[in-house]
């Protein structure tokens, strides 16, 4: 029952996430982003199995592990990932929050085109005005 809640969890994360992240406002693309990243966390969680187990040890004088274990890799990748994520969050915040007051209180990511400096003549032909 616990993975089935997660992955309906993870899915609901995903699909919220990608709305905000398709929106026009500066900081709803920013929590969409942060909501996806949670979404892949969740998922790679999941995968390393939701179920308890003993420790990953192995006894002295054997070879092999004889009864289940749990994996710790999931749970490391998952812990690097939720630091790197906030750290990214944070940034993008901050990011977003000079954007909007170097363009006057504008957070519309379609009027940040503007905002950028007229290509030079004789620059990149694929530049958009």
């Amino acid at each position: 029952m616990s993975e089935l809640a997660v992955s309906v969890t993870a899915g609901i994360v995903a699909s919220v996430g990608l709305y905000l992240a398709m929106s026009r406002d500066l900081m709803r693309i920013v929590i969409g982003l942060a909501m996806l990243g949670s979404a892949v966390n969740l998922f790679v969680f999941a995968a390393g199995r939701l179920g308890q187990g003993a420790p990953p040890l192995v006894a002295a004088g054997t070879e092999r592990i004889l009864h289940p274990v749990a994996n710790p890799l999931p749970q490391a990748l998952v812990l690097t990932a939720i630091v790197i994520g906030f750290a990214l969050a944070c940034f993008s915040v901050a990011l977003a929050l000079a954007l909007q007051r170097r363009t006057g209180g504008e957070a519309d990511a379609d009027a940040l085109r503007f905002a950028e400096p007229p290509a030079k003549a004789g620059g990149d032909p694929g530049a958009l005005p």
